[in-house]
Parts: structure tokens; C-alpha cells; sequence
């Protein structure tokens, strides 16, 4: 049993939480679990109880708070932690495994000790702010803890998402800073540091107009509502944008500057400012500080670090699944993503692909510098990656592998045929089975083979005009003879079509082979470019079983081959969930597989995520699937995976009705719902089990103090 203070006031036990409705006594229990493990004075508790005027009897009706808070612990079963009476007061006992405040705290305490690993120090800080479920303390009624409490914890989280998007920054993935910046600015436009982190993040990625647009919003902000002028900072970033400036590396005293435990000099806004936002709801990548804290960060500029990972290499998936980018998800969405998908490798996953440099005239006129968001790097176009312990899929592999390596089909000039389509449900494999039949065939295609990623991190298709520019350019600088395009993660058929004519990457020949990946059955662009598909469903269970025996070794698996079997069918031979349980397994060696069962069984869809990479979760995989459909789709889906499985039958029950075909058939083509049987479609079991427990986390229960 654990404290959740950061969002609404809560008591969580495994996936199951309950919100404590609004009552004298959960203000209480706020205000002790603010100053965790420190006396409060009596005093200080009536006043966040009560408010400035108190009653006569405040006193003893404060002791009543405290027996009923007592019963609430012992109703639900809380040990370790409670409520003392010491002289002049109370204090409430608590440690990082029971309050979430204490946790994240502790966390970033860890991330601030790992400046000299920006990537570990980025991963640690979005473990922390995952933390953040909703606005502060919203259904906890006490003007003194939102006016004297909430805009100091505000201001907390402020800091360390600064921080987030410098280390994003600083490691040249602008891309990944963006989707949280867009947010951020929306929901603080008065945090300048903010603008001027969204500025440098789209003047990076070669979007210069877009840049000094965003300039002019925030100087007429501040001078319509605060009567001020941008700081000195942001008019100096102004002016190296108009003047193309090439920004330069980031300097490592402008990172530590922004350090979450150094202290840096703010001009608040006003108490009234500050206030209005205190129990606003608003959200930030995965939760939000309420209590809009407008403030003015004056430090030197913060531009990326030189010999950074690239921008837009991303880790390659590790086998079976093909784990959707997302910014470091969060994400997050999102600073968390969720994602948000900001991608982190997993401890079995691939290197990453070297990107191919485009020059910086390719494509657009942004500047080019060491560690900063060229666009060139973030066109996504790179040499195929391996794919470690590869399984499963030996005839749908096979089957490829002979279509690619086939003489080029004969026609007319005008038509280049498309050699096969990959597609399927999100995290069923298509990436990993086209890196990995790309790599058997690598003699057939003397001129190489690339793999273009069709969508950027932050989850935007890419347009085929920017994509050809970036083709353009890795194209001619391989040999002669066939080469082997890898499109992957295709939105829709308009997205690719381009590519896929005469007028499409300058450098290609009519001996090119395209592979497609994408979640859609792409029937259009079958019908008017003719190729085969390839539509993958869930693993066998014996390929199930290979993949553990792959990842795990023989020793381990063979000692234990029944809690395996049992392992993969909790996973439901989902790929994706698969290759996220054995990271996880290979963290923890000591664990039996028998033990395992249990440990998963008990709440798969939370366990099956990789701590230190929350990006890397099926529960994340799925959210980013539902969020690409139309609103109409999603609330379809909802309300099948909700209900009975008859609801997928042609007629359904009687008091439902039927889903219209249409409706289903949008839904199988987007790889949410499987051929039968039983009846005509069906509903994976952890995507059914992810949707009910959405639903039930929104809905979640509350219960009176």
C-alpha cells in the first residue's frame, strides 16, 4: 500500500487506487504526508484543515480526524506507516516504497549524481516524473496547503522538466523535445525558459520560420499581459535565427546550470498568477503541477552537446515486436511517454543504426552542427539493423526472402511494382521480420539496403517530399546495382505512393525492392502497385517458447519448461509483450520462472513495462495505437473490447445491436481486431484486458473519510 499526493490524494495497492473524496480528514492527511517524517505543528494542522478561521473546538475535532484517518489505514490494510502523536503535534512516518513525493524526490536525487551520463541522467528524471498522475492535490479542499504547498511542489516539477528537455537538447533530439516543448509553452506561456527551449528545438530541426513565428508569440504575450520584454536570453537566440547562425555545441556549465539541484535566479510572477493556475488540472507530458508558476529563467543559451547520439537513431527492436518510436513516450506522451514513446533502449536491443548524413542544403536551410537537430539525421534514414535473437516467423521469413531475391518484375516504365507489405497489429513483429530477411538477402542488393522511418519520434508521419530529399542523398552514395528500401511504420498509402514512381528518390532504378511495414492492410496501394502481402498474427506457441530459449538460453528455460509455457501464454505469444518480459527476466537472473508466473500474473499489463525505459511498455504500445484513430474508431473499439465478445458477431445481442460491418472492418484494417475464430474477428487478450483497465483507472472509485 502506498501514498499517491502527486495528483488527487489517494491510496494505491497494486494497480487498484482509491481517491479519498473531499473531507476535513483528507486535508489532514495531505498536510501530513507534505512534511513526511517532521513534526507539524497542532497549529499549522487546523489552519490547513480549517482555513485562517477556525472553530472553538478545532482542537479536539483535529484528534477525531486522526482516529478516522487511523481507521481508514487499518480498513485498507496499511502497515508500516502512521500516524504518531509527539510533543506540539503529529508526524506521519513514511519512506520512496510508500509516498510517491518521497519517491520522486529520491529519484531525481539519483539523476542529479549522474551529470556525467546525460542518457542515464534522462532516463532516471522521466522514471520520476511518471510519477505525476494528474493535478495536485485536486480534490483536497484547503486554500493553505494549495497557497502555501502546491506552488513550491509546482515548481519542483517545473525544474526537472527544464532539465528533461535540456538533456534532450544537449543529446541532438530535438524531435523528442518538441512533443513535450509544444505542451509545455501551452500550458505555462509565461515560462520563458520553456519558449526559448522550444525555439532552439524547431531552429535545430530546420524549421526556421516556425522558430522566430513562436518568437513573436511569446514578445507580444508578455508585453500584452506582463507588460515586459522577452529576456536578454531569448532576443540573443532571436537574433543568431535571423542571422542563420550555426548555434554551436552546448557548453557542460550551461547543462549543470539547469541541474534540478542548483539553484537559479527566477523572477516570479505575481501571488495572484500563481494562485489561478494552484488547482488548474493542466497537464504536462504524463501529469501535471498545477499551480502555473510564471517565471523568468535568465541563464546563458543551452545548445546540444558535440559527439551526441544522433538525432533520430533509434534502437532497433530486439526481436519479435516492433516497439513504436515515441518520444522518450512520454513520455509521452509526453515527458513520459509515453512515451510517450521517447524510446530507451532495452538491455537486449540492438545498436543503433548509424544515420545517413544528408548535406545540410538537402532539404532544408537549417544550420549544421555537431550534436545539433539536423534534418538530415532526422529523416530517419539508415543501414538495416540486426536483429538479436531473431525466432519465430521461419515460413513467413522463407516466403519473403524468395519474393525480394526474384528477378525485378517487367512492365511498363512508368510502374515500379511493390515487392511485399508487412502488416499487423502494433508490437506483432513487422519491423523485426523485415530488418531480419533484409539482412539474409544482403547479396542480392549489391547497392545496400536502408531502413527509412516513415513517422519522427514525436509520432508525426513524415511527408514523402521529406523523405525522398533524405533518399535522395543515401541513395547516391551507395554502389551499383539493386538496392532495398525498408519503409517503415507507413500511416496510409498517400504517404508512400510517391515514392513508388519514376518521380519518386532520385538515384533509384527499376531493380528497387520495397518493403513496407505498417499497421494498416495498405489495400489501396496493393491495388494500384500491385506486391504481396504479409499480414502477421500472434506467435505460436512453440515460437513462443524459441523466442524464451533465444533470449533466456537453454539452461534457464529447459530447468523450467512448464512455468515457461506458462509465461508465454500469460503474454498471449504476444510478441512485443514477450520480448519486454525477457528484459525483464534477464535483469533479474536469480528469479524462477515458476515464481515469475506468479509475479506477472498478478497484474501482466503494469509488469509488462521496462523500468527504466517506460516507453518500452505494451500498455504504452497500445495507447499509441488507439491514439492514431479517428475519435469515432476509438470509441467503437472501446465499447467492443468492453462488452461481450458477441458484439463482434454480425448480429450482436439484442439489447446492444451490431457494430456495422464498416466500423469492424476499419478497425481489423488498423490491426486491432484478428480474424476468427470464434465468429468473424476477434480481440487479442491483452489489448481487451488494456482497454477494461483504462476504463476502470478513469472511473476509478473514490471513498469517503
Amino acid at each position: 500500500m502506498r501514498f499517491q499526493l502527486l495528483g488527487p490524494l489517494a491510496l494505491a495497492d497494486g494497480p487498484d487506487t482509491v481517491v479519498l473524496q473531499p473531507s476535513k480528514p483528507a486535508n489532514l492527511l495531505a498536510a501530513l504526508l507534505l512534511n513526511a517524517n517532521s513534526t507539524v505543528s497542532a497549529g499549522y494542522l487546523q489552519r490547513a484543515v480549517w482555513g485562517e478561521e477556525q472553530p472553538a473546538t478545532a482542537k479536539a475535532a483535529l484528534q477525531t480526524c486522526v482516529l478516522r484517518l487511523r481507521r481508514l489505514f487499518a480498513k485498507h490494510g496499511v502497515t508500516g506507516t502512521a500516524i504518531e502523536a509527539v510533543p506540539g503535534g503529529y508526524r506521519i512516518v513514511a519512506g520512496p516504497p510508500t509516498l510517491d513525493l518521497l519517491a520522486y524526490r529520491d529519484q531525481v536525487r539519483r539523476a542529479t549524481a549522474m551529470d556525467r551520463d546525460p542518457e542515464a541522467e534522462l532516463y532516471t528524471l522521466r522514471d520520476a516524473l511518471s510519477l505525476w498522475q494528474g493535478a495536485l492535490l485536486a480534490n483536497v479542499r484547503s486554500a493553505v496547503l494549495h497557497r502555501d504547498e502546491v506552488p513550491r511542489l509546482a515548481e519542483e516539477r517545473l525544474r526537472v522538466v527544464e532539465r528533461v528537455c535540456d538533456l534532450l537538447l544537449g543529446l541532438g533530439r530535438c524531435g523528442e523535445a518538441l512533443v513535450d516543448l509544444w505542451t509545455a509553452t501551452r500550458v505555462y506561456p509565461g515560462h520563458e525558459r520553456f519558449h526559448e527551449q522550444l525555439i532552439e528545438a524547431l531552429y535545430r530541426s530546420g524549421r526556421q520560420s516556425q522558430a522566430l513565428a513562436e518568437y513573436r508569440r511569446v514578445k507580444d504575450f508578455l508585453r500584452e499581459e506582463l507588460g515586459v520584454d522577452p529576456s536578454p536570453s531569448l532576443r540573443r537566440l532571436e537574433l543568431s535565427i535571423l542571422r542563420g547562425e550555426d548555434l554551436g555545441p552546448v557548453g557542460q556549465a550551461a547543462l549543470a546550470a539547469s541541474a534540478p539541484g542548483q539553484a537559479a535566479p527566477v523572477v516570479a510572477a505575481s501571488a495572484e498568477a500563481v494562485g489561478s493556475g494552484s488547482a488548474s488540472g493542466e497537464v504536462v507530458g504524463s501529469g501535471s503541477a498545477s499551480g502555473a508558476v510564471v517565471s523568468r529563467v535568465v541563464r546563458g543559451e543551452t545548445v546540444p552537446q558535440p559527439d551526441a547520439e544522433p538525432p533520430g537513431s533509434e534502437p532497433a527492436p530486439a526481436s519479435g515486436p516492433d516497439l513504436a518510436s515515441a518520444p522518450d513516450p512520454a513520455t509521452i506522451p509526453t515527458l513520459v511517454t509515453a512515451p510517450a514513446l521517447t524510446s530507451a533502449p532495452a538491455p537486449v536491443a540492438a545498436p543503433a543504426p548509424a544515420p545517413v548524413t544528408v548535406p545540410p542544403g538537402a532539404a532544408t536551410g537549417a544550420p549544421s552542427a555537431a550534436g545539433a537537430c539536423a534534418p538530415s539525421a532526422d529523416a530517419g534514414v539508415g543501414p538495416v539493423p540486426g536483429v538479436p535473437h531473431f525466432t519465430g516467423r521461419a515460413a513467413e521469413a522463407e516466403a519473403m526472402a524468395a519474393r525480394l531475391t526474384a528477378p525485378p518484375p517487367t512492365g511498363p516504365a512508368d510502374h515500379r511494382a511493390l515487392a511485399v507489405v508487412v502488416s499487423g497489429a502494433p508490437g506483432i513483429g513487422k519491423s523485426a521480420l523485415a530488418q531480419h530477411v533484409a539482412r539474409q538477402v544482403g547479396d542480392a542488393f549489391p547497392a545496400g539496403r536502408l531502413l527509412v522511418r516513415m513517422t519522427r519520434a514525436d509520432g508525426e508521419p513524415r511527408t514523402a517530399d521529406e523523405v525522398a530529399a533524405a533518399l535522395a542523398d543515401a541513395l547516391g552514395a551507395t554502389g551499383e546495382g539493386r538496392a532495398l528500401l525498408i519503409l517503415d511504420d507507413v500511416v496510409d498509402a498517400d504517404q508512400v505512393r510517391p515514392l513508388l514512381t519514376p518521380g519518386g528518390p532520385p538515384g533509384t532504378g527499376p531493380g528497387l525492392a520495397v518493403v513496407v511495414t505498417s499497421r494498416m492492410g495498405l489495400g489501396g496501394l496493393i491495388a494500384t502497385h500491385g506486391g504481396w502481402v504479409q499480414r502477421l498474427t500472434a506467435f505460436t506457441e512453440a515460437e513462443s517458447y524459441g523466442l524464451l530459449l533465444a533470449a533466456l538460453g537453454a539452461e534457464r528455460v529447459e530447468a523450467e519448461p512448464e512455468a515457461a509455457h506458462r509465461l508465454t501464454a500469460v503474454c498471449g505469444h504476444f510478441p512485443a509483450a514477450l520480448r519486454i518480459l525477457t528484459a525483464r527476466l534477464l535483469t533479474r537472473p536469480g528469479l524462477r520462472l515458476a515464481d515469475a508466473v506468479d509475479w506477472l500474473g498478478d497484474d501482466p499489463l503494469a509488469r509488462l513495462t521496462l523500468t527504466d525505459s517506460p516507453g518500452h511498455s505494451v500498455t504504452g504500445l497500445f495507447d499509441r495505437a488507439l491514439d492514431r484513430l479517428d475519435p469515432r474508431l476509438s470509441q467503437a473499439f472501446t465499447h467492443l473490447a468492453q462488452g461481450p465478445p458477441e458484439l463482434l458477431a454480425d448480429g450482436g445481442p439484442e439489447h446492444e445491436g451490431p457494430v456495422p460491418e464498416a466500423v469492424r472492418e476499419q478497425l481489423a484494417d488498423a490491426g486491432l481486431l484478428e480474424d476468427g475464430p470464434p465468429g468473424p474477428y476477434r480481440i487479442h487478450g491483452l489489448l481487451r484486458a488494456h482497454v477494461r483497465r483504462t476504463a476502470r483507472i478513469r472511473d476509478r472509485r473514490t471513498e469517503k473519510v
